[in-house]
Order: structure tokens, then C-alpha cells, then sequence
């Protein structure tokens, strides 16, 4: 078991040694991972930091407006709204290496420019053991691990070594709130990996729609407690549908839930079935795009826990 408190000091003092008085910005992206980077950071070198939260438009729905609302009296804390600017970098992508790679690069291209205009020299990511790991086994790539050549940021990796069972015990020690804490967590490229195919404006509303009403259901059932990750993933397939007494076709979506320790495996749980069966009701009748639902059965191996 880590010493948590050796930890926080060694990390506190590894980044005023290597920042000294130099300016250092940060992705948060609300996650754990990325929190608990700022919070050491911030207690490391105070407001040399700036905390920037790129609103990629790839977020869930209402998320750009919490993670301000968590962090804009914390930190020093900028958003930058990047919505188009992604998006139109997206068209027409559909291999998911790819996407990782577009928004690994495009996220670096808005931390420059935001850095520029601050002065800053170094910047600071929430990278944990299995993001390298997977990367390296050539599993999936992550997008912060996607850098592009002539990268002018010295980067500052302080969770680095550490798994999510191990950052989430320095997030209590750091007096997080356990909002924070205990957020299911969300890859970077955001919902571009759970909206396979093309990305557009569209696609992407549908998958935040269909999501956001299985998470509703999942915290009011206090199904939350038990599992990792619960989110739902827009495939590129149309089937035929029933709307009133006229045929449809509309999309195909898959309901994913997984419990896990650390994300190196995971496992599908039983989940009630009059449960899944109220979802699945409420997301064919809420969000009209969709026709069909469905649920993944897959554990961690043979599956990765994202579909892309």
C-alpha cells in the first residue's frame, strides 16, 4: 500500500525543484486524474498555475458548466470554448487511432496558444500508469501520450506512476470532495470514442441525449457505487424501427457498464433487468434517432472498456 502522504510531499517538491518560477498550465478536464495533478500542482507553485479546461464539444451533457462551477474558486481556472475548432478537425475521421491522434495534437495546438498568452513554460498532465501502459502494448492509444514532434512544453507528469485506485486515494488526502474523488472516469477524446464512425454536431447530441438518461437512472438506482463506468455508445449502424404505426430507421446504441479496481480488467456485473428494461423504454421515447438498444456483455481481456 503507497505511503499517501509521502507521496504528496515528494510530488509538491519534485515540482517547485523543476518549475522554480517559471509559468505551467494544465489540462483539467474535470476527472480525477487531472484534479488531483491541479491540486498538487497548485499546492506546489499556487497561481504560476493556470487550470484550463478545453470545452472540446465532446463533452457529456452539461459537463463544461459543473467542472466550472467545481473548480473556478479553486484554481486558477480558465475555460476555453474549442468546440468547432475539434470538430471540424473530426470530419470525415472514422478510424479511432486516428481521432485519438487529431485530438491529441489539436488539444497540445490550444494548450500552446493558451500558454503563450500566459508566459507559460511547462505543461502539466494527468497521465497515470495505464494510459503508458496501454500505449505501449500498442492496446489503444491515449491522447495525451500522442504528442506531436516540436513540442515547445516541457511536460510534468507527477501521477505518472500511479494507478486510479492509488489517485483517488491522494484526491481524499487532498481533501477533494468526493464528487470529485469517486468520478466515474472519461476518456480524453471524450464521447468522439463512444460516437464510432463520423463525428458530427449531430451524432454527438444524440449519444449525449441517450447518456445522459442512463446515468440518471444508474445515481437514482444507487447503481453508481458499484460500478466503474455506465455510458452509452452511438454506433455507425441504422435498424429498422416502429414509431406510432410507421416503419423507422434509426440508430443502434450500446449500453455499456463495467466494475473494475484499476481499469487493466474489468467485468460486465448482472444488472436487474426491469432496470435495463425502464433505459431502454426511456431512450427509444426520449431520443427519437434511436430504434434499438442494446447491451455489451464483454468483459476486460478480450475487450478494452471504451468500444474504441
Amino acid at each position: 500500500m503507497m505511503d499517501t502522504t509521502k507521496f504528496i510531499e515528494e510530488s509538491i517538491k519534485s515540482i517547485k525543484e523543476e518549475v522554480k518560477d517559471e509559468k505551467v498550465i494544465i489540462a483539467l478536464s474535470g476527472g480525477v486524474d487531472s484534479s488531483v495533478a491541479s491540486i498538487l500542482a497548485s499546492k506546489a507553485i499556487g497561481n504560476q498555475l493556470e487550470a484550463v479546461f478545453v470545452d472540446h464539444g465532446l463533452l457529456r451533457k452539461n459537463e463544461a458548466k459543473e467542472v466550472e462551477d467545481t473548480f473556478k474558486d479553486r484554481l486558477n481556472f480558465k475555460l476555453v470554448n474549442a468546440q468547432d475548432e475539434f470538430i471540424e478537425a473530426l470530419d470525415g475521421v472514422t478510424d479511432p487511432e486516428k481521432k485519438r491522434e487529431i485530438i491529441g495534437h489539436k488539444f497540445i495546438e490550444v494548450f500552446e496558444r493558451e500558454a503563450k498568452k500566459s508566459g507559460a513554460k511547462y505543461l502539466l498532465q494527468g497521465t497515470i500508469a495505464p494510459d503508458w501502459i496501454e500505449s505501449k502494448g500498442n492496446i489503444k492509444s491515449h491522447h495525451n501520450l500522442t504528442l506531436p514532434e516540436g513540442l515547445v512544453l516541457k511536460i510534468i507528469e507527477p501521477l505518472r506512476e500511479l494507478y486510479k485506485d492509488e489517485v483517488r486515494e491522494v484526491g481524499t488526502a487532498l481533501e477533494l470532495p468526493d464528487a470529485i474523488v469517486h468520478r466515474q472516469p472519461f476518456p480524453g477524446p471524450g464521447l468522439a470514442v463512444r460516437v464510432l464512425g463520423n463525428i458530427t454536431k449531430e451524432k454527438l447530441e444524440i449519444c449525449r441525449e441517450a447518456n445522459a438518461i442512463l446515468t440518471q437512472h444508474v445515481e437514482n438506482e444507487g447503481l453508481d457505487k458499484d460500478l466503474w463506468q455506465y455510458f452509452v455508445v452511438l454506433t455507425d449502424s441504422k435498424v429498422t424501427g416502429v414509431k406510432g404505426d410507421q416503419r423507422d430507421f434509426g440508430y443502434l446504441v450500446v449500453i455499456r457498464m463495467v466494475q473494475s479496481f484499476d481499469a487493466m480488467t474489468a467485468n460486465v456485473p448482472d444488472i436487474p433487468w426491469p432496470f435495463l428494461h425502464k433505459v431502454s423504454q426511456e431512450i427509444t421515447a426520449n431520443v427519437p434517432e434511436i430504434t434499438h438498444v442494446s447491451l455489451s456483455l464483454s468483459n476486460k481481456p478480450p475487450s478494452t472498456i471504451e468500444f474504441e
